[in-house]
């Protein structure tokens, strides 16, 4: 499956949405990376390794299930967390992109894409379920990835 969308971050024209800048938004987008559990409410646990300026290497235990994955950054443009193969699940990568097509108008692109096998015509009708469900899944955890962002610049905790 493959899936991306796009979130304003910035908007001039509405005085309501309080106005970030692209460095909160990164640190925003590495904080997501470093403390998943600020972001992802089913999480139990988090152990990082091998972290540096351009990447973290992540356990992350939901339960008895546990996720292998490493994120690495572009700074101030990219963060792209790539799940290799294992155990149970198959490999998967998110690369959120941060786009400023005009001064301080910030977006956000969440892209999605797994490495779903092409299935039987009889099981596509199932898989195309599961995957509009995944796709509603992506998009209410990416704005809530942005809402978070939002408490974390409001406490002055992005500087």
């Amino acid at each position: 499956m493959k899936f991306s969308h796009l979130l304003r971050i910035n908007d001039p024209l509405n005085p309501l949405i309080d106005p970030l800048t692209r460095e909160q938004l990164w640190r925003g987008l590495v904080i997501r990376a470093e403390q998943p559990m600020l972001f992802v409410e089913h999480l139990d646990d988090c152990v990082l390794s091998e972290q540096s300026m351009q990447s973290v290497t992540r356990e992350l235990r939901y339960g008895k299930v546990i996720v292998r994955d490493i994120v690495t950054y572009l700074p101030q443009l990219q963060a792209r967390y790539h799940v290799p193969k294992q155990q149970d699940l198959g490999g998967s990568n998110l690369i959120m992109t941060i786009e400023e097509p005009e001064p301080e108008m910030l977006f956000i692109r969440f892209q999605y894409e797994d490495d779903a096998v092409a299935l039987r015509p009889a099981a596509q009708t199932e898989q195309k379920f599961y995957d509009e469900f995944r796709r509603f899944a992506y998009q209410e955890a990416d704005i809530d990835t942005v809402r978070v962002i939002r408490e974390l610049a409001a406490e002055g905790r992005l500087g």
